[in-house]
């Protein structure tokens, strides 16, 4: 099965963000825009893995240490740049919890034989792809209008507020590719408990 790590979002931060997607959306019309019920805070992404591997996934994650933190939705952004936009996403302000969670969730299934991420950590919404996805720097990425208008239409607006929310657990999910785009399954969740 293919599986993940992630926070998930409140559903009051998914509305507002569903109202300022269905506000934009016109402005990127060949883009693959995301299904709002699928937005989630990736931690780590680990991929195909067999049944028996994946409770061993789950044992160890258990044993990862974390307290509740809070996670502000604001802002936006274009990877891998502005001019070569392939994701339109949503910005993600927290303390050095959200990355030590996630260096911890990468260090715990290192151990387990799963490699290291090769990046630093981005935490950030995926609201749009536009070409390959592929958020990182690729040879040949030359300029790409697929977002341009969305890009002209938000620099004359403030930099969208979302919320706040506190995490206080974190989950794996089972990611099943179909028609319409990825499901997301919770698989198990791990809280995040106070010293």
């Amino acid at each position: 099965m293919r599986i993940f790590v992630a926070l998930d979002i409140d559903d009051i931060i998914r509305q507002r963000i569903a109202r300022f997607m269905d506000g934009v959306r016109e402005f990127a019309p060949d883009a693959r825009w995301v299904r709002v019920e699928s937005l989630h805070v990736t931690l780590k992404f680990i991929g195909e893995q067999a049944s028996d591997k994946v409770e061993e996934i789950k044992k160890t994650l258990a044993s990862v240490q974390g307290e509740p933190f809070e996670l502000n939705f604001r802002g936006y952004g274009f990877f891998p740049n502005p001019k070569a936009a392939r994701v339109f996403w949503l910005g993600i302000e927290s303390g050095p919890a959200l990355e030590n969670l996630a260096k911890a969730v990468d260090e715990a299934t290192f151990a387990l034989g799963i490699p290291k991420e090769d990046h630093a950590f981005s935490p950030h919404l995926t609201l749009a792809r536009g070409g390959s996805g592929a958020p990182r720097r690729e040879k040949g990425d030359r300029p790409n209008g697929r977002f341009q208008r969305l890009q002209e239409k938000l620099a004359a607006i403030s930099a969208p507020e979302f919320g706040t929310i506190t995490a206080r657990e974190f989950y794996l999910y089972e990611s099943q590719l179909g028609q319409g785009g990825s499901r997301y399954t919770r698989l198990q969740g791990f809280p995040l408990k106070p010293d």
